[in-house]
């Protein structure tokens, strides 16, 4: 199981920094094109180039969906907290987060793949693109869900929920804050503890 841990690890750090690349690229390019349409409406000299609103609705579509898939993989989504930390209802919701992301995942691609099939019927208005490009953004969005849940449901299995978490979820502020109050508070307290046992051993002396 270690092994297989380590290979979908390697693994998804690679899809990981080609998600990140190809996010910033839709994001530029879904930049550019609002600029140059909005140019375009106010400035004669710029042709109308109606595919741009087409491709700019795509880009934000993908970028939607695969920042979605980063998101699990770092649990950066939206959370309420129902139970106090650290008790066993709040580690089976954590584990029922995980298990419902990867239930989530197989669904978009055991219902995507047809959606999917379906765009190579149907073409885009102004730019004539097959929609297959656009409907399968829902099954490569489940795939990468799918991988990076399988990824930390294992790595909670073989190391424990909270070591899975202090790996991969992106540092809470709040919670970064709280641990420091509380080592600032213990170090006060063994400092006042040694300075009590100093001073009962000089009074002995």
């Amino acid at each position: 199981m270690s092994l297989i841990l380590s290979a979908l690890t390697r693994l998804n750090r690679v899809l990981e920094k080609i998600l990140y690349a190809l996010l910033l690229a839709l994001l530029f390019g879904f930049i550019a094109l609002i600029i140059y349409q909005i140019l375009s409406r106010n400035l004669p000299l710029l042709p109308r180039l109606f595919w741009t609103e087409e491709f700019s609705r795509f880009a934000f579509q993908w970028m939607i969906m695969l920042g979605t898939a980063v998101g699990v993989l770092h649990a950066d989504h939206f959370v309420l907290e129902a139970f106090r930390s650290g008790t066993r209802a709040d580690q089976m919701t954590r584990w029922a987060r995980d298990l419902a992301c990867l239930a989530t995942g197989i669904i978009f691609v055991w219902f995507g793949k047809d959606f999917a099939i379906s765009g190579l019927r149907r073409s885009a208005t102004a730019s004539g693109m097959s929609m297959i490009y656009v409907y399968s953004v829902f099954t490569a969005c489940g795939g990468f869900i799918i991988l990076f849940s399988l990824e930390r449901l294992l790595h909670a299995a073989l190391h424990g929920m909270s070591a899975m978490e202090k790996v991969l979820n992106t540092p809470n502020a709040v919670d970064e804050m709280a641990s420091n109050d509380i080592s600032a508070d213990n170090g006060a307290i063994n400092s006042l503890s040694s300075t009590n046992d100093t001073l009962n051993q000089g009074g002995h002396a």
